[in-house]
């Protein structure tokens, strides 16, 4: 053989081993990217419009959130600690009517500590949520949106149906932090039934806010 043809053949071999290795890469970083999507849901989304699109940044970070917070041991509430978490929710949607800056503060506290009480990181907030979101990436973020709410009504720049809003998207966290072990669904919390027949001025007022009781009987 030539030395030109033994130069071709080389050449082509390299194109085909690059174009390979290529492939092979394309291929585990698609499969990296399923896996990760499987897993976290719409906080792969969150993580890589943080990361303005770069999705392999995006990646290295869930991936760290995986690696540090899987193994985390977390337990149920007692029966008693989860009745007491009920009741205190339920006391902040009443506050919503008097003062949503004040329920939502109260709501986004109240989270915070259920969290703690599972079992979760409490030092900062960062964390427990990096922490919740391997755990619970399908409604983290009502949490998030809560915990910011609160943080713009405190310098008076959240208006009410933000604060609203905040509130009904953090129900669905809630609900799965409380809800009793081994419970196969979401666990809708229960809303003491009216006194009287006629709503009271109160209970008005919660209607056109949107906070009256939903089909299956919850509230927010």
């Amino acid at each position: 053989m030539s030395t030109g043809a033994i130069i071709i053949v080389v050449v082509v071999a390299v194109v085909v081993a690059a174009a390979l290795a290529v492939r092979v890469v394309r291929g585990g970083a698609g499969r990296r990217e399923r896996v990760l999507r499987r897993h976290f849901g719409p906080e792969y989304e969150l993580s890589v419009a943080e990361h303005a699109g770069d999705a392999p940044a995006a990646h290295r970070e869930l991936e760290e959130r995986l690696a540090r917070y899987r193994e985390l041991r977390t337990g149920p509430l007692s029966g008693e600690l989860r009745e007491r978490y009920v009741a205190e929710w339920a006391g902040a949607q009443e506050l919503f009517i008097e003062s949503p800056e004040r329920a939502v503060a109260t709501g986004d506290q109240l989270l915070a500590r259920l969290a703690r009480d599972r079992g979760y990181p409490s030092d900062s907030y960062a964390e427990q949520a990096a922490a919740l979101s391997v755990h619970h990436a399908r409604c983290v973020q009502g949490y998030r949106q809560i915990h910011n709410a609160a943080a713009r009504a405190r310098e008076g720049l959240a208006d009410t149906e933000e604060l609203r809003e905040a509130v009904v998207h953090a129900r669905p966290f809630f609900e799965e932090l409380v809800k009793p072990p081994h419970h196969g669904e979401v666990h809708q919390v229960p809303t003491p039934a009216p006194r009287t027949t006629h709503r009271s001025r109160r209970d008005s007022g919660r209607w056109e806010l949107g906070l009256g009781h939903t089909k299956k009987g919850g509230a927010w």
